[in-house]
């Protein structure tokens, strides 16, 4: 499929921001608990952002006058771009990321963002991946100091979708080499085909969630994570049209 490249120095979130107008008034609730942000929009949509540790203010008149520097902010934005998009894609599969790509055909592996049920199919597999995480101590993870030299060797990259909202999205994507898959995946992921045309970006997987799904809000309202709420959502998948 042939798109136009965005300027590589034009970051996801201002680039969206310029193209779908955020309506405050489209929001009709913000929830947020310790790990998650969910919006619900006023169609029904709901939309979901990792806090990244971030103390979320659920009052959305505290988001009118957006701060693109501001992580919160940029949290509310994520979550609410996810709401508003990632419902649009009529073409998007269903299926989990170690199921669609075959990592046995890699030589060097990372993962930016720890995904632990990932990882464990990549030990069961077999297959060597070396993680980065900044905000996790565990001896499995690489030290942050060598992110850049191991983006630079990689010819694949599992890269959390976080990335848009702490805004280290354009500095690990223009760090890899030509040619290495870069693989976008979590809840937070905005669903969309302008994301594959930065640099590298091969595939995206994300999660849509039906209307209005009470269950998930107060999950999220609740302080729960990933774990808890993806059984009442379904992992969806965007790639190139071929």
């Amino acid at each position: 499929m042939n798109m136009t490249i965005h300027n590589q120095k034009t970051e996801p979130l201002e680039f969206l921001l310029a193209k779908h107008d955020f309506e405050i008034n489209a929001i009709e609730k913000i929830y947020t608990g310790l790990r998650y942000t969910a919006v619900l929009l006023k169609n029904g949509n709901i939309g979901v952002c990792a806090n990244l540790g971030q103390i979320i203010n659920p009052g959305k008149d505290n988001y009118v006058n957006l701060n693109m520097q501001d992580h919160a902010h940029r949290i509310v934005l994520n979550a609410c771009f996810n709401a508003l998009l990632n419902n649009t894609n009529e073409c998007l599969k269903e299926g989990d990321i170690f199921d669609v790509i075959d990592f046995k055909a890699y030589k060097n592996i990372i993962m930016i963002g720890l995904f632990k049920p990932v990882l464990q199919k990549f030990d069961k597999a077999g297959i060597p991946i070396h993680i980065f995480d900044y905000r996790k101590n565990n001896e499995i993870l690489v030290s942050m100091n060598d992110q850049k030299k191991f983006l630079k060797e990689a010819d694949s990259v599992i890269l959390t979708s976080t990335s848009l909202a702490n805004n280290t999205f354009l500095e690990i994507v223009n760090s890899t080499k030509q040619n290495c898959d870069i693989f976008l995946l979590g809840p937070s992921s905005i669903i969309i085909n302008e994301m594959l045309s930065y640099r590298n970006i091969k595939m995206i997987f994300g999660t849509c969630f039906n209307k209005y799904d009470e269950r998930v809000l107060k999950i999220i309202d609740e302080d729960g994570g990933t774990r808890d709420f993806s059984r009442f959502a379904s992992k969806k998948i965007l790639k190139p049209i071929e």
